[in-house]
């Protein structure tokens, strides 16, 4: 399932002529287990993130995903829906998501939860379950930056619409967890978003 998302990720955006390219801090080694991190300002993220995780991972994403024509068939299958005002289906899914981390899965979770209603976007407060989960496992968290995709296709392209071309996106080095606990979550959840906030502003300022 994650080839064949993969392929379709690559050939879906290739066709409308979006193309993806990613700077790395430090070469990832992706046999290893991460959860990724990245900010979200476009639907192009999510296949960004497919192109650019190559191994086995799920996403875990809000429980409307499983109505999507495309998203239905991995939320449904690979991937992990979870509906946040729910409790109970909270708890499941970061049930199912430490079994992924256990199994060796890469986790993919856009931290904001949902695309900035801001035009242009600004980076929203992140949410704690990542980096709960990446220190109760002892995970490497993975920040990304998108800088520009959202200029291409901001949410998803109806009201702005698109501009099809080259997605930016910077893959910071891993941040290790190994020797944090559960009283580092906000401080880990704040060094990322930092990280991200940073490089943000970084292509920001040298772009005008």
């Amino acid at each position: 399932m994650n080839a064949l998302r993969r392929i379709w990720a690559i050939l879906s955006s290739a066709l409308a002529g979006f193309f993806y390219r990613f700077e790395y801090e430090q070469p990832i080694d992706w046999s290893k287990t991460y959860i990724v991190c990245p900010n979200h300002t476009s639907n192009l993220d999510i296949s960004a993130m497919c192109v650019l995780v190559n191994s086995n991972c799920s996403f875990m994403g809000k429980e409307e995903l499983k109505d999507g024509l495309v998203t239905g068939l991995f939320f449904r299958s690979v991937d992990i829906p979870v509906n946040r005002d729910s409790k109970i289906s909270s708890y499941r899914a970061f049930k199912m998501a430490a079994e992924r981390l256990k199994n060796g899965t890469t986790l993919i979770i856009f931290p904001e939860g949902k695309i900035s209603d801001d035009y242009p976007p600004t980076l929203h407060k992140f949410k704690n379950g990542p980096f709960r989960l990446a220190i109760d496992f002892k995970v490497p968290i993975i920040p990304v930056s998108s800088t520009d995709t959202w200029k291409k296709l901001w949410d998803d392209g109806t009201k702005y619409g698109t501009r099809p071309g080259i997605c930016d996106f910077y893959v910071h080095k891993p941040i290790e967890t190994a020797n944090l606990t559960a009283d580092d979550a906000d401080a880990l959840r704040d060094e990322v978003r930092n990280v991200i906030s940073r490089k943000l502003k970084a292509d920001n300022d040298a772009k005008s």
